[in-house]
């Protein structure tokens, strides 16, 4: 099952969760210097993903039945993934700082692993003030896995 998504969020970040998730996203232990570097955060049943663009985000998000077996990394940014935890039984994409639900999507209650690729970051303006022009985007992959380790496939250097 693959969903699009477009919504406008703040602070150059997005959240993929657990419908309970039990993690303070301002926390400073959420987003400490590693998270920032590497462009994810991880909390108790939630990831945090730093964005290049401040404001509109666009993307898919696919649940997959295994994890992909070749990537083509020179497409891509920026690839990070992570484990996450759904007690729920309910997997969301938020926004940033509302948590406004973007996207509900029902799976079995497990722990998963999570893959974002990130690309087109040098389509984003600083100085772009409507920002809904820019054109950055990012694919996230999910799969069963008991990995809950941060892996950073491919670092941005921008």
């Amino acid at each position: 099952m693959k969903k699009s998504f477009k919504f406008y969020t703040q602070y150059n970040q997005f959240y993929i969760h657990d419908k309970n998730f039990e993690s303070d996203t301002s926390s400073i232990d959420f987003w400490d210097d590693q998270s920032f570097f590497q462009r994810l955060a991880i909390g108790k049943g939630i990831l945090g993903v730093a964005t290049q663009s401040y404001g509109f985000i666009k993307g898919e998000i696919e649940i997959i039945p295994f994890p992909p077996q070749t990537i083509d990394l020179e497409i891509f940014d920026h690839v990070v993934e992570a484990g996450l935890e759904i007690k729920s039984g309910e997997l969301q994409l938020s926004d940033c700082p509302n948590t406004e639900i973007e996207i509900k999507i029902k799976i079995d209650s497990g722990n998963y692993r999570a893959r974002i690729y990130s690309s087109n970051f040098e389509s984003v303006l600083e100085t772009d003030l409507d920002h809904d022009t820019d054109n950055d985007f990012y694919r996230i992959e999910i799969w069963a896995s008991e990995d809950m380790t941060r892996s950073v496939l491919k670092q941005y250097e921008g």
